[in-house]
């Protein structure tokens, strides 16, 4: 057995002497990209480029290797990547820990530069400012719908959406005071909400506290006695927040969805993997929203989402936020946006980009 052993193993050391030469080969191919992109002042971060990579390596996988795992893989590769093209800034909803942050690790890896910030509002500034190269905001929740402060914020921003990531929210109770002690929850809104079942089923009299982010949250809690917050495990160990329970979000399948936003657009991937985000207001008239949608859906435009958001420039006026399959490149995407704009006020192109699976 261990002579079996030692020869298995040094075939793995030799495969392993292979992988490093070839990853690092890769790297110096990308950081001549990185010059080319440079000299011509082109975007660093391609996401319809990344898409591209990533769909082939699904295609070409043969296993035993899961494709999600050879992602993961390649989304370090990548990131090593980006960072020899150009030290990328990335700004997130902080403090660290945050989902926010997570999803922002899951995109663009560990090898670039991240900028935690205390709002949502912050992270658009930055990005609007150029004083980081991208930024990641929390979009909608599968069971809690839209995030309000990021919808509202697109209204008047220049930002585009060049990307867009999904993650699984794991939700635990984080405290170092004991359960029966707990008086006081601290988390954002919605973290709150997607675990107010079981808050109420076993902390029914404690006060929940609305803050601007989960991690925040956990930093409250660990000053003060008596207090927890709703946030990721990994929050807890970054702060050393010890967990009292875990995954108590009141849904099982708890997603959210996280959108890259940036200055300049994604250019399409084709082939019905693109995804199109607008912000469309309506006259005042009967039949206004179906007339709206008369455009899309005569030119096989398919839209996934539809959310309203009051405009708060008149009472009972709102905002329609559409995503809509399709890039604004695209002939059809062209021509419905030609006919929304002869019927309706406000027509903004919010981004086109690849769509990300869930």
């Amino acid at each position: 057995m261990k002579k079996q052993l030692a020869k298995i193993r040094n075939n793995i050391d030799v495969l392993d002497q292979r992988l490093v030469g070839l990853l690092n080969r890769r790297l110096q191919l990308a950081a001549k990209i990185g010059e080319l992109k440079r000299s011509a002042s082109g975007r660093i971060y391609v996401a319809e480029r990344e898409a591209e990579v990533l769909a082939r390596l699904k295609r070409i996988n043969p296993g035993p290797l899961k494709d999600t795992a050879l992602q993961a893989i390649y989304r370090e590769v990548m990131s090593a990547a980006l960072a020899l093209e150009k030290p990328l800034s990335i700004a997130y909803l902080g403090p660290e820990a945050t989902n926010t942050h997570q999803a922002a690790l899951r995109k663009f890896g560990a090898s670039v530069e991240y900028r935690a910030l205390a709002t949502i509002g912050d992270v658009f500034t930055t990005v609007g400012k150029g004083e980081a190269d991208y930024g990641v905001v929390p979009l909608e929740n599968s069971t809690q719908g839209a995030v309000r402060d990021a919808h509202d914020l697109f209204v008047e921003s220049s930002v585009v959406i060049v990307a867009e990531v999904y993650l699984d929210i794991h939700h635990a109770l984080l405290s170092n005071s004991p359960l029966g002690k707990v008086t006081k929850v601290y988390s954002k809104d919605q973290a709150l909400a997607q675990c107010r079942q079981w808050l109420e089923r076993n902390l029914p009299h404690a006060r929940l506290v609305e803050v601007d982010s989960t991690a925040h949250g956990v930093q409250l809690a660990k000053k003060e006695k008596g207090a927890a917050a709703v946030a990721a495990r990994l929050a807890g160990e970054r702060y050393g927040v010890a967990v009292l329970a875990d995954k108590i979000q009141d849904q099982k399948n708890n997603v959210s969805r996280f959108a890259i936003i940036g200055r300049e657009p994604s250019g399409p991937v084709g082939s019905g993997g693109d995804k199109t985000s607008l912000l469309v207001s309506l006259h005042d008239e009967p039949g206004a929203l179906l007339k709206m949608l008369k455009p899309l859906s005569r030119r096989g435009l398919n839209m996934t989402r539809i959310e309203s958001r009051p405009s708060r420039v008149r009472q009972w006026d709102y905002y329609f936020f559409l995503d809509v399959t399709g890039h604004y490149e695209e002939p059809a995407m062209q021509a419905a946006l030609k006919e929304l704009r002869r019927m309706c006020p406000l027509v903004k192109w919010l981004g086109s980009y690849p769509a990300a699976r869930r």
